[in-house]
């Protein structure tokens, strides 16, 4: 049994409520949780190829303590093109030849692609079963596995395909961190700055100070910033559970980043979160074109997230030769667009996000030209 401290976050979602859990070394001994989840049944593990090795061995090992013989896991191929119709198809198909009943619960262990494609498998499986989220990367612990957003992508842009379908419970073990390469961390916690930048001011000032801390893997700084970041998300959810409001916000840097996702075709060249880390930069430095953020904020941003090491422009993707137009045509498919409209995610300063429209497509297209040149 692991003595090390729990934090426990509530997503208040009334009947679809939910605990976030969150300590180093909790996958140990998460087996009872578990159990209560499943009514003492075994859940279907989804996991992948990477993870597999290093962490279902003490899942299956906390479940058996618990008096619950784990059924063989399903184990897919490790990477963001699994998230399409093909390794869906795949999966659903491994889960229904079980011959489930309703009361089946999937378990994800593994990152965000492993938590979103399993969580719409669960939402799709009998039109909705139970599923738990054990997310192993930093970007799945603070951002993917909290409010219940799954999905897939598709040839027409990223998480076009899915559901809110909320998980039952999810446990984050800050311990399987420790197992990913730093370019992993470092895509992850390009999320845990997003929840300063978009509203918290003083977690960013924090982040400032320990951020070498987090992404060195100090455990406890690793286990603040997650608490934090996924408080952060259950307010704002909890009050705005399909995106029609404040939720929004959580897509600051986003559509740049998933356009720049897709022209690099969503593979290792650039990953979702250094993405995101750029496209937040983009979204300062628009804000500042507009008039609407001091310069002095947007240089905070870009100084932080380059000193731990993330991108903060296009040109520090080695190898891509961008597109200005593919990269607008790929916004123009972005999920916020309304009424032909992109819906841009943008600043007043730091920890005051905003979400507006009518930015005009001038502005837009400057910006992505001078981006990709260097300038």
């Amino acid at each position: 049994m692991t003595t090390s401290v729990t934090d426990t976050v509530r997503l208040d979602l009334g009947p679809r409520s939910y605990d976030i859990l969150v300590g180093d070394g909790m996958l140990a001994d998460a087996g009872p949780r578990i159990a209560a989840v499943t009514r003492g049944r075994a859940p279907i593990v989804v996991t992948d190829e990477n993870v597999a090795p290093l962490h279902l061995p003490t899942l299956e090992r906390t479940l058996r303590e618990t008096g619950v013989e784990p059924t063989q896991a399903i184990v897919l191929p490790a990477g963001e093109k699994t998230k399409d119709f093909a390794h869906f198809e795949r999966l659903m198909d491994a889960i229904l030849e079980r011959g489930i009943e309703r009361s089946a619960v999937l378990l994800a262990l593994g990152g965000g692609v492993i938590g979103d494609i399993t969580g719409f498998a669960a939402a799709s499986a009998l039109r909705g079963i139970d599923f738990i989220q054990v997310p192993t990367t930093l970007l799945s612990q603070v951002d993917s596995s909290v409010g219940g957003k799954t999905g897939i992508n598709s040839r027409h842009g990223k998480n076009l395909v899915g559901a809110f379908h909320q998980p039952k419970l999810v446990i984050a073990d800050t311990a399987t961190l420790d197992t990913l390469p730093r370019r992993e961390v470092l895509a992850g916690y390009a999320e845990v700055v997003k929840y300063g930048l978009i509203r918290l001011p003083d977690f960013f000032a924090w982040l400032e100070q320990n951020g070498p801390r987090v992404v060195a893997g100090d455990s406890d700084a690793r286990r603040y910033a997650v608490t934090a970041s996924c408080r952060a998300k259950a307010d704002i959810v909890g009050v705005d559970e399909r995106e029609s409001g404040d939720r929004a916000l959580l897509n600051l840097g986003h559509t740049f980043g998933h356009a720049l996702e897709a022209a690099t075709g969503f593979g290792s060249r650039l990953l979702h979160g250094e993405a995101v880390s750029i496209g937040m930069v983009l979204a300062f430095d628009l804000s500042v074109r507009l008039g609407l953020c001091p310069a002095a904020d947007a240089d905070r941003a870009r100084a932080h997230l380059a000193g731990v090491g993330l991108p903060v422009r296009p040109t520090d993707v080695p190898g891509v030769e961008w597109d200005v137009d593919g990269l607008i045509l790929s916004m123009a498919k972005d999920k916020k667009v309304k009424d032909g409209r992109v819906t841009f995610v943008l600043v007043r300063g730091l920890g005051d996000a905003f979400t507006l429209r009518d930015v005009e497509p001038a502005a837009v297209r400057s910006l992505l030209e001078d981006a990709v040149s260097g300038n």
